[in-house]
């Protein structure tokens, strides 16, 4: 009877203790909250607590990046990108492309490009700014600038070629392959410059042709440098530059050829010496030849000279078809040359027999050819048909005033 008893005494007593345990837990609970509620002391040590447990202190604020352009699909390449933080002190910008990195610099707190962009690239911007808390926080974006079609860019091809050595009255000829409407624009990004220096200017035969020359013929062994910076520069009419052109050449020998169409004559001087006279015919009645300042154009070891090309009908009398004329160096749009004539020999040097280019015997052609080059002068005297600006190489029949008159920026 005892043991029952006791045994079922034991139940209780532990029902008993574990109340009174999980009371002591309850409060003990209780007295926490309350004081974190109360702020009963520790709360001033507590990060975002001032000293006094008051308010908590404000958040940095959040660093933005911001940029110039609202579309990033189509960003225009005509004017330059800008980016700033605000939020934070901007410290660096990285704009890249396939192309390479955007060249910019960082100016009272904006960043701006000082190259232009190019046309249907994807690029990518990476910001680094400085937090108002002192911390260094990255930002990036990423945008595509417009896309263009050819007939919306217009390309520069440059003579004389890059490294060709030409003669003292080579112009630098520029030509676009799409007109440029605001030419001032594009003449105020297109340079040349030489060594030794000499002063020159632009000349505009079109909205496609611009021609630089200095104000006399080139020194000798002068070397040239042409800088076009027309990329993704507007043309107008939503036309922009392709690209930028750089180009270099030098000037070789002082080659000055003197005509006298009336004594059947040609002087030949190099550097100021005159090296030999040569007999020579030039243009007949019907067909005279230009006098004025010309500059050959290029030059043909062997070329065909067919009338039908300068408008002489193939049934007219003078006619004439002729396969393989030797050393034969372009002066003209039209169809001038110099070139070996043999078959007017007899007349050379007494007599105007040619369709108006000057003809002379093929040594003499040949001597001449193989000390000529692009932009060699061959001056005319002696006719009253007077050579043009356009026809060929024709910028040295105007004066350096007059030239500098065509200049867009004059």
């Amino acid at each position: 009877m005892r043991s029952r008893a006791l045994s079922s005494s034991t139940p209780a007593l532990r029902r008993t203790a574990a109340a009174a345990s999980l009371l002591t837990l309850a409060a003990g609970l209780s007295a926490c909250t309350t004081s974190l509620g109360a702020g009963a002391g520790d709360g001033a040590d507590r990060p975002g607590r001032t000293a006094a447990g008051a308010a908590e202190t404000a958040p940095p604020e959040p660093v933005r990046l911001t940029t110039s352009f609202a579309d990033a699909k189509a960003v225009p390449i005509d004017a330059p990108v800008t980016v700033t933080t605000p939020g934070g002190t901007l410290d660096d910008v990285e704009v890249t492309s396939a192309a390479g990195t955007l060249e910019g610099a960082v100016t009272d707190g904006t960043w701006t490009s000082a190259t232009r962009l190019e046309p249907g690239t994807d690029y990518a911007i990476t910001a680094t700014a400085t937090r108002s808390d002192g911390r260094t926080v990255e930002r990036t974006r990423a945008f595509h600038t417009v896309d263009l079609t050819l007939a919306e860019q217009t390309y520069a091809s440059v003579a004389p070629l890059d490294g060709e050595t030409v003669g003292v009255g080579m112009p630098v000829v520029v030509t676009f392959d799409v007109p440029v409407s605001d030419r001032a624009l594009f003449e105020q990004h297109m340079e040349v410059t030489s060594t030794p220096a000499q002063k020159g200017s632009w000349y505009w035969l079109s909205d496609r042709e611009a021609r630089w020359r200095p104000a006399s013929y080139w020194k000798a062994g002068t070397k040239v440098a042409i800088d076009l910076a027309i990329n993704s520069l507007p043309a107008g009419n939503g036309v922009y530059g392709q690209e930028d052109r750089r180009i270099s050449f030098e000037v070789g020998d002082a080659h000055v050829y003197k005509v006298d169409a009336r004594t059947h004559q040609m002087q030949v001087f190099s550097n100021g010496d005159l090296l030999r006279t040569l007999p020579i015919t030039t243009g007949k009645p019907g067909f005279v030849t230009r006098s004025g300042t010309k500059v050959i154009m290029e030059k043909f070891a062997e070329r065909r000279m067919n009338s039908e090309t300068v408008g002489i009908n193939r049934n007219s009398p003078e006619a004439y078809d002729i396969d393989d004329v030797q050393w034969a160096m372009r002066l003209t749009n039209s169809g001038e040359f110099i070139h070996a004539a043999p078959w007017s020999v007899g007349s050379q040097g007494y007599a105007n027999v040619s369709h108006g280019c000057t003809g002379m015997s093929t040594a003499d052609a040949g001597w001449l050819y193989a000390m000529s080059r692009r932009g060699d002068v061959v001056e005319y005297t002696g006719t009253d048909r007077q050579m043009t600006l356009d026809n060929g190489y024709g910028d040295w029949n105007l004066s350096a005033k007059a030239w500098k008159q065509g200049s867009a920026l004059s």
